[in-house]
């Protein structure tokens, strides 16, 4: 069966709680939270993911660069505490703040890690189809899926024939998160083609006719392939975005 997740960001606790009973009272096709940690805000994802539970399965996103591996992980017993039993490993850019405590350690890293010392946790890792060659990128995928992750978490798709050729390239029987957002002004598409080197097909059109239709199509793919969607709104409300859809 498909599950579906939509990433909220942690901005505030009293934001991240709108949002978590507006998807709750509106967005029934969602079984699933997912909430970045990102450095900019206080509010880590563990905590933000407490949040959500027990209406919605909650995954927080860890960053291995984070954690001292010679230290306990300081996540595991609110983990525990909430029934979380899913969590996403990235590695984690480097902070803005250079004063800020970071390790040497990547996710497959924290993935051993956790598989060792948390064994009741499902972990996953990303899938980013725009940062290096096919080869390089599938290689990086089963050097995380020996180090036990169960499956993946894509960074966003915009063209169905690279999800298609993606989903040929991974082993038969890989948990896959397809993930699609929202783009919504050329600023934002300029970004993504020039930073991230994501690729878009010629019909693309950053308005948000364009990007529900892929949020469908997305939803689609996943479904026909007994696998995973994710979406994560940016810069629109997440019920103008997926209103109907899920």
């Amino acid at each position: 069966m498909t599950r579906v997740s939509v990433e909220l960001v942690p901005r505030s606790r009293s934001g991240l709680r709108a949002e978590i009973a507006e998807v709750a009272g509106a967005l029934s096709g969602v079984d699933t939270v997912n909430v970045p940690d990102l450095t900019r805000y206080s509010l880590r994802s563990w905590v933000g993911c407490g949040f959500a539970r027990p209406g919605f399965a909650a995954i927080p996103h860890l960053r291995a660069v984070d954690f001292n591996p010679r230290e306990p992980l300081p996540f595991l017993p609110l983990l525990e505490e909430h029934g979380i039993r899913e969590v996403l490993v990235v590695t984690g850019d480097a902070p803005i703040d250079m004063s800020a405590k970071v390790y040497d350690q990547d996710a497959v890293d924290l993935i051993r890690r956790l598989n060792r010392d948390a064994p009741r946790l499902r972990v996953y890792a990303g899938l980013d189809p725009y940062r290096q060659s096919f080869v390089r990128e599938r290689d990086y995928l089963e050097r995380k899926l020996d180090a036990g992750a169960a499956g993946f978490f894509t960074q966003p798709f915009f063209d169905l024939r690279l999800l298609d050729t993606w989903a040929d390239l991974l082993p038969d029987g890989t948990d896959v998160w397809w993930g699609a957002t929202s783009i919504l002004t050329e600023a934002s598409f300029n970004y993504w083609r020039a930073r991230n080197h994501a690729v878009f097909p010629r019909t693309f059109t950053p308005t948000l006719d364009c990007n529900r239709a892929f949020a469908r199509d997305l939803l689609t793919f996943a479904r026909e392939r007994e696998q995973n969607a994710y979406f994560m709104p940016v810069k629109v409300n997440v019920l103008e975005y997926l209103g109907g859809i899920l």
